[in-house]
């Protein structure tokens, strides 16, 4: 599957890939280092975003993001008319009102209750509700599916070494039909915005990582991958078919279908 994208002109391919692949690894200036324990980087990123939950939003009032954010607003009502979606992440729920406009019903979910009680606060449509829910094994859901799935801003923080097993785990919970849409950031170079913090270090899968220094001095190594479309397409499995890549200067967005 080839795949070419640019400000101007979105990646698509209607093929279908059967198999999965080793994505690439994003090339860095700094070394590989000697792995750090999951389970340490992982809490190390919840204390993170708890800690930056009420002021998470702070970036998205950047003036160099606006045109890629009402672009992105303005579009994604439209992928999830009448349906019945679950939100991965739903962090402070920047995206829950745009996403969840036109759904039938949405279920937005996090596994941190600090950011989702600032999600709580907000003014959002009828059909949102909210739940604590682990991104990765979504026990908490018991036997409930959906035909829709969106995680803004997720895919960048989940070890390329479990990336297929959650979207295994994800795709479990969803119809034959269902759209699944993800965005997430793009690295520019030129931004000093938190998610463009410079690569800390490379991990021996291929994972980078950032130092990011919150307001209060505390200092967080955070997992954050930048995957290229291809690597992205080679990573669905075999029910995402129509896969589309649209790459944005701050953003990339990525849509499919399960058969």
């Amino acid at each position: 599957m080839s795949c070419t994208a640019s400000l101007s002109s979105p990646c698509r391919s209607g093929l279908h890939e059967t198999g999965r692949h080793t994505p690439a690894r994003t090339p860095v200036s700094g070394p590989i280092l000697p792995d750090v324990d999951e389970a340490t980087t992982v809490e190390s990123m919840h204390d993170y975003y708890a800690r930056r939950a009420s002021y998470y939003e702070r970036v998205y009032l950047e003036p160099e993001r606006q045109r890629d954010l009402r672009t992105m607003e303005a579009w994604l009502p439209s992928m999830f008319v009448g349906r019945r979606v679950l939100e991965v992440a739903c962090g402070t729920g920047w995206w829950t009102p745009h996403g969840a406009s036109f759904a039938r019903e949405w279920l937005a979910t996090d596994l941190n209750l600090g950011t989702i009680e600032v999600a709580r606060r907000k003014e959002m449509p009828s059909c949102v509700r909210f739940e604590t829910v682990d991104a990765y094994t979504f026990a908490e859901l018991g036997d409930r599916r959906f035909d829709g799935a969106f995680a803004g801003c997720w895919w960048s923080h989940v070890p390329l070494g479990r990336l297929a097993g959650w979207l295994d785990a994800l795709h479990a919970r969803l119809e034959s039909g269902a759209r699944v849409v993800m965005l997430d950031n793009s690295y520019v170079r030129s931004s000093r915005t938190p998610s463009n913090t410079p690569i800390s270090r490379r991990d021996a899968d291929g994972n980078t990582y950032q130092r990011r220094t919150l307001d209060d001095g505390s200092v967080h190594e955070v997992l954050k991958n930048f995957p290229t479309c291809e690597q992205a397409f080679s990573m669905l499995g075999e029910r995402a078919v129509e896969p589309q890549w649209v790459q944005h200067e701050h953003y990339w967005i990525l849509s499919y279908r399960l058969m």
